[in-house]
Formats: structure tokens, sequence, C-alpha cells
């Protein structure tokens, strides 16, 4: 699988938060409370996209979006591979690129959360040379406001 990689566009908007939502169902349906589940209705993740846009990242396949990742400071805060794309070595090549877009913004010392109980990407994060530094809380973002949920913290040093 060959892909590009660009910045995304309020174009793209819709198709992210599609992606996002299903990836996220994924992912957290059975391992976060259902309070949560029931905030992540697939329209909650539009105003969440457009909210984040400015650093957000896209990687496209034959035309198609095939993943996105979103960057805030030493942060990749949402990192996704679209269900077809899972397989391809396409997640591998997203961090990559993800990490080298941190470095060249200055960040030394890289940070990830991880919902606790999600294996896949846990496995994942540390086959790509990230450690996890243990349970944290953190606020997610919900309508109106935050919601407290425990995470594994994920840390990785940058060349």
């Amino acid at each position: 699988m060959e892909e590009t990689y660009r910045k995304a566009t309020p174009d793209d908007v819709e198709g992210i938060a599609a992606h996002w939502a299903e990836g996220w169902h994924d992912a957290h349906a059975q391992i976060v409370p259902d309070a949560l589940i029931a905030q992540r209705a697939p329209d909650s993740f539009l105003p969440r996209v457009a909210a984040h846009l400015p650093g957000c990242w896209i990687a496209e396949s034959d035309g198609r979006l095939a993943g996105f990742f979103m960057l805030e400071g030493p942060e990749i805060y949402q990192f996704y591979v679209a269900r077809a794309a899972r397989g391809t070595g396409l997640a591998a090549r997203m961090m990559a690129r993800a990490e080298a877009l941190l470095a060249e913004a200055g960040v030394r010392d890289a940070w990830l959360a991880c919902s606790v109980g999600n294996r896949r990407a846990a496995a994942f994060y540390e086959k790509a040379g990230w450690r996890n530094a243990g349970e944290t809380e953190i606020e997610v973002e919900i309508a109106g406001g935050g919601m407290a949920l425990t995470v594994w913290r994920f840390e990785k040093r940058l060349a």
C-alpha cells in the first residue's frame, strides 16, 4: 500500500469524523464507561474534528482516506487507521510520519493516551518504541465539557 500524507482541510471533516467514529467504537465500545459511549454518537465527532483540524493529518491511498492522526503540542492526540487499511503496515508508517512531524516541531518528549484495556493499540505502540508509563487520569471531550477517564500514558523520546 502506497500512501500520501497531507494536512486535513475543512473538506475532509466529514470523512475523518466517519472514520473516527467507526474506529473509536471498534476499539472502545467494550472497555470504556457506558456514560462515555453515550456521548460518542457518530455526529458527535464532527465538531471534534473541526476543533482539532489545525493539527490533523490524513493518509490517503488511491485517493481515499486510509487513516488520520492529530497532533496537539507534544501529544499524538488521536491516531486511527481505516478498517480497510488495517494489517497493511500503514499504522507503522503513519506513526513514523507523526513522530517526524513532532520532532520537526521541536518536540523531544512525546506522549499519547491509550484507553486502559485497548490491548491491540497498546501492543502497537510498544512495538513502535513507545513506553507505557502507567495509568493516569485525563479529561476527555464530551458535549458541553469533559469527563474524567483513566488511560495508559505512553511516552517516547524522539530523536
